[in-house]
């Protein structure tokens, strides 16, 4: 009678044959399967949050201010409250990072034994949304020991659902994107966002000045998740931004560099998550970008 490896991923279990198959084989299987379903996870989290976003939006809102014009509505506790209450009853055992409640650690993670941390920003737009203005998303990023693993974002407006797994490239609506191929800073759609003490930082209105004058425009939609998501499929060929948050910019990170792009701070030095200069590019515009933000 041949023995049985039994394992479980999430909810799933797994029972593989010893004498089928070598351990190395089931212990790659395991390993995707568990990434694969750390995915799905994230992905049905991010529809079922933004179902709570667009079913709201337009209603009249309970609104208040975080600072003085730093924004959080009833719908972005409600979305976050869902996050979080799915993850802690799929994966207790991990820590989470959400932009209303903060940081929050599982059982393991208090204890030092698990190095999953999921990064969640509830609704990423949240002056728009208030606002009436649809452009809003989720964004759900899963970080394993200092490094992003799975990055989902959802726009519930467009019923866009960008997601990506490191090592497995990045996909929108299931369907595989890359960055673009523009290599002139001259040719190239960028776009920005607005820190919240803006009135305190005069150099970002040095930097939008001199890219409104070296590109061929410049944007600036209010939700820094969804501009690296339009960056990692070739909407727009250059980001930067000082001033954001691990949530704002966990997902979104490892969709470009899943499609192919290039992420920096402002000098090109590696980008933690943690920092809040943020450079990303397709690739081609990167240094030349880096030019211009280095220029007096």
């Amino acid at each position: 009678m041949p023995g049985y490896l039994v394992a479980f991923a999430s909810d799933a279990r797994l029972r593989y044959p010893t004498t089928a198959v070598g351990l190395e084989t089931v212990v790659v299987h395991l390993v995707k399967s568990k990434r694969f379903t750390l995915l799905n996870f994230a992905i049905q989290t991010a529809r079922d949050a933004g179902r709570i976003l667009a079913d709201r939006m337009g209603r009249a809102l309970q609104v208040s201010n975080k600072g003085d014009i730093d924004l959080v509505t009833e719908a972005d506790l409600a979305s976050e409250k869902l996050i979080i209450e799915r993850i802690k009853t799929h994966y207790p055992r991990h820590g989470i990072l959400a932009e209303e409640s903060g940081a929050t650690e599982g059982a393991a993670a208090a204890a030092g034994q698990s190095e999953w941390r999921w990064i969640v920003d509830p609704l990423d737009g949240t002056t728009n949304y208030a606002h009436g203005y649809p452009c809003f998303c989720v964004s759900i990023g899963l970080e394993r020991a200092g490094s992003i693993e799975i990055g989902v974002i959802y726009d519930p407006i467009r019923d866009e659902l960008f997601a990506a797994e490191r090592g497995q490239g990045a996909t929108l609506n299931d369907r595989s994107i890359r960055v673009s191929e523009v290599d002139d800073l001259n040719a190239s759609m960028l776009c920005t966002g607005f820190p919240y003490n803006v009135r305190e930082r005069p150099n970002f209105v040095r930097e939008f000045e001199k890219f409104t004058m070296e590109a061929q425009a410049v944007r600036r939609d209010g939700s820094a998740a969804l501009d690296l998501a339009y960056l990692a499929c070739g909407r727009f060929d250059g980001f930067w931004e000082d001033g954001l948050n691990a949530w704002d910019i966990a997902a979104g990170i490892l969709l470009i560099e899943e499609a192919g792009g290039r992420v920096s701070d402002f000098t090109g030095g590696p980008l933690s998550i943690y920092t809040p200069k943020v450079l990303a590019t397709n690739g081609l515009i990167h240094d030349r970008m880096m030019q211009v933000l280095a220029a007096k």
